[in-house]
């Protein structure tokens, strides 16, 4: 898998917190980790210091605390959590796809295989459960939405309306119509 993927597997940068204003980069390659900061301040003191690096073999990333305890100051548990999975040989890059092209590609699975993903992990039964995953499969499984429908589909929940009967629809067009064309005679009179 790993011969499969390019030379950088994981590439993120970002700020210090505060109160330090350095700029850090945290790279993962097949073979290395590397993080690099460049220390941003105004004081002369530090006028003249030189960006820093620290590069790693994965298997000494590993063993190195202190390098863990930096890159989860500057990007987080959950960053750090990835980057050890990556280094372990876990890869996973699904769960760090954007949440769009998530509900773009899992709107072309099966509802029993959606069943199944939604109990991987929390992010993934939240997604699976989304009224946006809901209205893009209707809208790949439907020929065609009306923009009537796609009214009564916000009004009443897109997950509610993807499971709702075709003729229980058709009684709630109906009876959306008349309150519409009721609404617009006063309007009129």
């Amino acid at each position: 898998m790993a011969s499969l993927l390019r030379e950088e597997v994981f590439e993120t940068r970002g700020q210090a917190p505060a109160p330090s204003k350095d700029f850090c980069q945290l790279l993962v390659t097949h073979a290395e980790v590397i993080f690099r900061w460049w220390k941003i301040s105004l004081r002369n003191e530090f006028h003249e210091s030189r960006p820093g690096e620290v590069k790693e073999s994965q298997e000494d990333f590993l063993d190195d605390s202190s390098l863990h305890i930096q890159i989860a100051i500057v990007f987080g548990a959950r960053v750090l959590e990835h980057v050890l999975n990556l280094c372990r040989g876990n890869y996973d890059f699904l769960e760090w796809l954007p949440v769009p092209l998530l509900l773009y590609i899992i709107s072309f699975l099966e509802l029993e295989d959606i069943a199944r993903l939604s109990q991987v992990s929390h992010s993934f039964e939240m997604i699976c459960n989304s009224n946006a995953l809901c209205k893009n499969i209707v809208e790949n499984l439907c020929d065609t939405i009306t923009p009537e429908m796609k009214e009564l589909a916000q009004e009443m929940d897109w997950k509610q309306f993807f499971f709702t009967n075709r003729l229980q629809l058709q009684p709630q067009l109906r009876r959306r119509r008349q309150k519409q064309d009721a609404q617009n005679k006063k309007i009129t009179e």
